[in-house]
């Protein structure tokens, strides 16, 4: 019979990893993690945990130093660093999540990896439980053009979990996921909501300066002064981080049905200091 093997000793490249090890209760087996990582978690802050480069410019050495049983990482990563990490016999889990589907498979995968399948079960779950509470409030409701940004220079349209959670939210995502595309179009489609969640951004998108350098002053979402920041963890992590996102679209677009939740910002009305 084999040996059941679980890892102790993990070394996380990627944020939404992290996010899904504090939601299983095992940050403890974490050794090492991104800056990045400390954004989304800040409970690792303060600890014992070696800061270490992101898969875009992992470092072979820097990792394999910690001395690690597991490495996370998401695509793009550097292969290199892989190789390396492969050849000195450490295992290796890569992920490239699209979809919510994706995410549920990533987080019940890395769950069973590390021991704890059924924990790991539970918090698809409850992903999956909000995500359809939303979407039976919001079926009757009239669908609302939504754009959603997650760069802003070039422009490029949200990831393709964000249309299903704009979906789910009960509007109707303008524009091709993960693709960029011209202000120009963007005005063609009048989209009723615009929502900014710019990588790496956290809240300080400058909503008032894009409306104005991009010569939106006559979008409905303009109009309306129904264009939002959305703090980046919220829509940018693969993660039950993006229930927070949810919540945040579900009240762009139904204020009447949703109490206002942390980690949204509005244009006119609030500014977040630059």
């Amino acid at each position: 019979m084999l040996a059941k093997y679980t890892p102790r000793r993990v070394v996380s490249l990627q944020p939404s990893a992290t996010v899904t090890l504090r939601d299983l209760g095992l940050l403890d087996r974490l050794v090492a993690c991104t800056k990045y990582c400390v954004d989304v978690c800040p409970e690792i802050s303060g600890s014992n945990i070696v800061i270490v480069s992101d898969s875009w410019s992992a470092q072979a050495e820097q990792i394999l130093a910690t001395h690690p049983d597991l490495v996370l990482a998401s695509v793009p990563y550097q292969l290199e660093a892989v190789a390396e990490i492969l050849k000195a016999g450490v295992r290796f889990l890569g992920l490239a999540p699209r979809t919510l589907a994706d995410i549920y498979a990533d987080i019940a995968a890395l769950a069973a990896i590390i021991g704890a399948g059924e924990s790991g079960e539970a918090i698809i779950t409850r992903m999956q439980q909000r995500i359809a509470d939303v979407s039976r409030r919001t079926a009757g409701c009239a669908k609302l053009k939504v754009f959603c940004e997650q760069w802003g220079k070039p422009v490029m349209a949200s990831q393709p979990w964000v249309v299903e959670l704009v979906e789910a939210a009960g509007g109707e995502f303008v524009g091709t996921p993960g693709k960029t595309i011209t202000v120009e179009d963007i005005a063609a489609a009048q989209p009723d909501v615009v929502l900014a969640a710019w990588c790496g951004a956290g809240d300080r998108v400058p909503l008032e300066k894009i409306v104005e350098q991009r010569q939106w002053q006559e979008l409905p979402a303009a109009r309306d002064r129904r264009i939002f920041c959305v703090e980046d963890q919220l829509l940018n992590t693969p993660a039950s981080t993006l229930i927070g996102g949810l919540d945040a679209i579900a009240w762009a677009l139904h204020p009447e049905l949703f109490e206002r939740p942390a980690g949204i910002r509005q244009i006119g009305l609030e500014r977040a200091q630059l």
